[in-house]
């Protein structure tokens, strides 16, 4: 009877899954409801960002401006793209869909890696090493990135076959490993060395911890979960994304891999900086 029982359930559910799969109404409903949700943690980016200037106009494009102006972007084009869906998935030459498509995760590896560097930075000075090359490096690593990303869109628009789009996910699941051992390198020795540094006032040291920790972890979660489904899904066509018949499987991964984490590291790093700042301000606290 639980061997029946067992059966009859996987029949159900299997039978649900290829309904709202091929249903034009939840694919249209839930493609519009990952639209409402980027629009709205790509707003609350852009309010930040206002905020922040209004705050410190006399600084320049620090870090932390930085980082939420891509975040507003980021936010902005996925809203955009997961509106027009129709189009989107449907839009020819296919190589043209996929750059539609991967952009916007380029965009979101230079965004959070920017929180890599910087924490690499600070680091780095407490630990008094140099910390001249780590821009460069960082500049040379997202060059490289989109670099590699080009020749791959050329590929599949010259020849698109099976062999260039399964190099060009083993290659987006390479660069979220990548981001995701960032986060956990210096993220993590950040952590450790906050953990072990004297700050005078516990409420500073508790929220240092809970900025650098619950971020690191958010991030170095989201980009983890990404290279595995990406990784995966360039061997098994059953998990696809970025296609119209599979609006769950693109739901559930967009909302644990960038709305989630963006609305998350918004809400922790909501925090202005003062409205004096001495020499040695940092823009992300």
């Amino acid at each position: 009877m639980p061997v029946e029982m067992t059966q009859i359930f996987a029949k159900t559910v299997t039978n649900w899954w290829d309904e709202v799969n091929e249903s034009t109404q939840w694919q249209d409903g839930i493609f519009f409801s990952l639209c409402g949700a980027y629009a709205l943690v790509s707003a609350i980016a852009l309010v930040q960002l206002v905020r922040i200037q209004m705050r410190v106009p006399e600084y320049g494009w620090t870090t932390q401006k930085v980082f939420h102006l891509m975040n507003f972007v980021v936010n902005g084009v996925r809203a955009v793209l997961f509106g027009f869906h129709h189009q989107v998935f449907l839009v020819h030459p296919k190589a043209l869909c996929w750059i539609l498509l991967d952009l916007p995760g380029l965009l979101f590896f230079s965004a959070y890696t920017l929180l890599v560097l910087f924490w690499a930075e600070i680091y780095h000075q407490a630990r008094s090493l140099p910390t001249d090359k780590l821009r460069i490096t960082y500049i040379a690593v997202n060059v490289a990135v989109y670099l590699a990303q080009v020749v791959i869109w050329v590929c599949i628009w010259v020849n698109d076959n099976s062999t260039v789009e399964l190099v060009g996910k083993i290659f987006m699941a390479v660069v979220s490993f990548i981001a995701a051992l960032g986060f956990l390198l210096y993220g993590g020795r950040l952590f450790i060395m906050l953990r072990r540094f004297p700050i005078e006032s516990k409420g500073r040291r508790k929220k240092l911890h809970e900025v650098v920790g619950s971020v690191t972890a958010i991030c170095f979660t989201c980009f983890l979960i990404r290279c595995i489904v990406v990784g995966v899904s360039a061997f098994d066509r059953d998990l696809t994304l970025d296609v119209l018949d599979h609006p769950v499987l693109n739901l559930i991964y967009y909302m644990v891999v960038e709305v989630l984490p963006s609305a998350l590291v918004l809400f922790i790093l909501r925090k202005l900086p003062p409205k004096r700042v001495s020499a040695q301000y940092h823009p992300i606290q």
